[in-house]
């Protein structure tokens, strides 16, 4: 038997359990639920279950005696408890215990929770025990109070790539690409400030991002993917009229790359790159920072919306959306984006059948 996905619960105060919980339930006709494990704190998936009436399911606690496999039974979700696991190298200080942490509102336990889901799931998936991590929405913040030294999933997950391989994490570059049915874009550099975020646009971070693309989307599309490079002043610098970053950082890493053989193309102004990929000029975009590339893909909607991290030794996907605390508890949230990060995480595995 395949080894199952792994879906981790995220920030327990937000919609992540909720929306676990619907996929599974949308997932009932279907064989797709038996092939997935959540990782994360029992007593919050149950909340999630009681708030939706889903008086019916059930879950079923796994141990580590038993490893890790899918429920086989109706109305069943398998659950991994990162506490029952031993070895889990923790992330921050645990904080004081609580029967359920509140929902919508952020805190140090919540973070903490989270944070464990993501380790433990992640180990699993570097040992072979899981086929790929889906990650459900945790918060910035409560990771932060928890004392958890990582802004994100991206770079959590990359820290626990690189220890289990014995490298410098410098020597595992990640990075995000953002997808949905019209437009993909892959970013330079991802959760830092903006200032931050425009010293790193260097020749040489530039082309390990165009490279990181090509290899990643090479196996999705079984073909080399046509890039696009966004530019980084208005349009594009305009000959250095606007800045000499265009000129001096960018252009040499798609020359680079062009005589490497990547199909790439740009700086292109940023202003319209985005309209000419999602027209089919390009497969990809790859921005240079946060809010150029994730902008005009969320803008299209939040629900079909798939996070990938590129650059890793595992498969991870996750929703485009965050914790919505203001929805956690309702019942209301939708599950739409958790739906196709799980069936990008299929597509993305080895042994799944490209397009």
């Amino acid at each position: 038997m395949p080894a199952p996905l792994a879906i981790t619960l995220g920030d327990p105060a937000g919609i992540g359990p909720e929306i676990i919980a619907k996929y599974f339930a949308q997932a009932a006709a279907t064989d797709a639920m038996q092939d997935s494990v959540v990782f994360g704190d029992p007593a919050h998936l149950q909340r999630a279950l009681d708030v939706l009436g889903m008086t019916d399911w059930r879950l079923q606690l796994l141990k580590p005696s038993t490893g890790l496999q899918a429920a086989n039974e109706p109305r069943t979700i398998a659950v991994a408890d990162p506490a029952q696991w031993p070895g889990l190298a923790a992330q921050g200080a645990p904080p004081s215990r609580a029967t359920l942490v509140p929902v919508g509102q952020i805190s140090a336990r919540a973070g903490w929770l989270a944070a464990q889901a993501v380790v433990a799931a992640t180990q699993a998936a570097l040992r072979g025990e899981v086929s790929a991590v889906v990650t459900a929405p945790l918060h910035k913040e409560a990771l932060a109070a928890a004392g958890v030294d990582y802004p994100g999933h991206t770079e959590l997950l990359q820290a626990q790539a690189a220890q289990f391989q014995g490298v410098p994490v410098q020597d595992m570059p990640v990075r995000m690409m953002l997808a949905n049915d019209e437009l993909r874009t892959v970013l330079v550099s991802i959760h830092v400030a903006l200032r931050e975020a425009l010293d790193l646009v260097t020749t040489e971070r530039v082309l390990q991002t165009i490279r990181i693309t090509h290899e990643s989307l090479a196996k999705l599309l079984g073909r080399a993917p046509r890039i696009a490079v966004a530019g980084l002043n208005p349009h594009a610098g305009e000959g250095g009229l606007f800045g000499r970053e265009d000129l001096d950082q960018i252009a040499p890493a798609v020359a680079a790359a062009l005589s490497q053989g990547l199909v790439v193309s740009g700086p292109h102004a940023p202003d319209t790159v985005f309209m000419r990929a999602r027209a089919g000029d390009f497969d990809v975009v790859v921005a240079m920072y946060h809010d150029q590339g994730l902008i005009p893909v969320k803008y299209l909607g939040l629900d079909q919306g798939v996070n990938v991290t590129l650059g890793l030794p595992l498969v991870r996907t996750s929703p485009d959306h965050g914790t919505a605390f203001d929805l956690a508890g309702t019942g209301r949230a939708d599950a739409a984006s958790l739906l196709a990060a799980l069936r990008m995480a299929r597509r993305l595995l080895p042994t799944a059948k490209m397009p």
